[in-house]
């Protein structure tokens, strides 16, 4: 007598013989489920995907079965019971990433009674010229979804060569900066960020040197111009410039931070040993303001100058780049998203209103912070307005600008009566109060101008 099945063993049974790629992420955000079709779509990296938690984020390629749920991951609104479709990205054979649609269906109506989500993976489109991966377009305004799709094209097609999330967005700044960043990164020329403090200058100067993968790379140390020692400061390029080298003794570039804070007395020091032939180390630092100006000025030693910033590169602040802050809003909400265990889709555009409203005067440092505030405060998948901190709020009060302009609504006859009083007006001024002249210039005759005069409460 044959074995009969269980509901279970039916529903994958049934699941199985879709020819269409099938998986079930459960209220956890656990890969509990991939159906046979999944599994020969998704190949060797299937075997290791159930029981793996997803996150509502952007990984980069090869970065293991982490990365590969993370591009299934259905997005947070679909666990508060809506369907929603958007896209999945999962790693070709060839590291790349492969964006594809996805239908998710929530297995409940509410977010208390979501069982999880069963995702379709719907069929392949023909391929059309890719998308500019870093356009923001902002005249569209993008939602959540559609910002996190952003994300995904830009850690697909641009993240590879850049090598630092943070330099998304459409802006001309940024999209300079990326390009010297790329040129920085092929060379071991010594570097120069100069920018606001919050800017992003110590992340974009980690992003060129392991984006080089250079064998002898070696390690990135810090040095703080500002806050140490100026002896420190000598004694440690000393050291560097003199130590043998080898694979795990000699770190190979140092990053002299605030180097437009280094005392004065040690500027003559400095040059002459990081001129020196045997001096091998890179040389990377960060500035608010410009050495090279400030020797100009007399406050600095031009030939330490010449020799920290042989490529300049320039990182806006917040205000200047404002147009990206949508897509670094999600790429934050997206990193507190891999960090914890609470996943939200993005925000909503009222939050993202009240953030382009703000002056930021701590940029990315403070953004990320508000963002991080944020994510905790939100009771829903995506986060409100009212989630923001209070100091946000305060912000947008201060710059004295709305989250929103409100439009001024026209009444067509008022606008039309000020239009032809003001007429009437111009034309009795330039006759000079020769009322049957000014009937003549703008077509009237004189009683119908009397009448209008009189209709308008103008002086007859």
């Amino acid at each position: 007598m044959a074995r009969a099945r269980t509901p279970a063993t039916e529903l994958a049974r049934r699941l199985n013989a879709s020819d269409g790629p099938l998986y079930v992420v459960d209220a956890q955000y656990t890969l509990v489920f991939l159906n046979t079709a999944a599994q020969t779509w998704l190949g060797a990296a299937a075997e290791s995907l159930p029981g793996t938690r997803c996150a509502y984020t952007t990984a980069p390629p090869n970065d293991g079965p982490g990365a590969v749920a993370a591009g299934l991951c259905p997005p947070p609104e679909a666990m508060a019971g809506e369907t929603v479709e958007a896209s999945v990205a999962v790693p070709s054979p060839g590291g790349h990433l492969v964006r594809r649609r996805a239908r998710f269906l929530p297995l409940g109506t509410t977010p208390e009674n979501v069982l999880g989500v069963v995702a379709m993976v719907l069929p392949e489109m023909p391929s059309a010229a890719p998308a500019e991966p870093l356009a923001t377009e902002p005249e569209k305004e993008l939602g959540p979804l559609g910002l996190h799709e952003l994300l995904q094209r830009f850690r697909t097609e641009a993240a590879a060569r850049y090598g630092a999330d943070r330099l998304i967005g459409s802006s001309p700044a940024m999209r300079l900066a990326r390009r010297q960043i790329e040129l920085a990164a092929g060379c071991r020329a010594s570097v120069l960020l100069l920018g606001p403090p919050g800017s992003g200058r110590r992340h974009t100067a980690a992003a060129i040197h392991y984006r080089a993968k250079r064998a002898d790379s070696g390690s990135l140390v810090p040095l703080q111009c500002g806050s140490v020692p100026a002896e420190l400061v000598y004694s440690t390029l000393q050291a560097m410039s003199t130590a043998e080298r080898g694979p795990d003794t000699s770190p190979r570039t140092v990053l002299l931070c605030d180097a437009d804070r280094i005392p004065t007395e040690i500027h003559g020091a400095l040059a002459r040993t990081m001129a020196k032939p045997s001096f091998t180390p890179r040389i990377m630092a960060t500035a608010e303001q410009s050495p090279v100006e400030l020797a100009r000025r007399g406050k600095y030693e031009p030939e330490l100058a010449s020799l920290l910033g042989t490529i300049t590169i320039e990182l806006p602040s917040l205000a200047e780049r404002r147009s990206d802050l949508p897509a670094l809003a999600q790429l934050l909400v997206e990193e507190c998203n891999a960090r914890t265990d609470r996943q939200l889709g993005g925000l909503a555009p009222e939050a993202i209103d009240l953030l382009m409203s703000c002056r930021w005067p701590g940029n990315l440092d403070e953004l990320a912070g508000v963002i991080e505030k944020a994510h905790r405060a939100a009771s829903g998948p995506i986060i409100q307005a009212d989630d923001l901190p209070a100091s946000v709020h305060l912000g947008r009060q201060a710059a004295g600008t709305p989250a929103r302009p409100k439009e001024e609504r026209i009444v067509l006859d008022e606008f039309l009566t000020r239009i032809e009083r003001e007429l009437i007006r111009r034309a009795l001024a330039q006759s000079k109060g020769n009322k049957a002249k000014a009937a003549r210039l703008l077509g009237l005759t004189r009683p119908r101008l009397y009448r209008r005069m009189v209709q308008l409460e103008l002086e007859p």
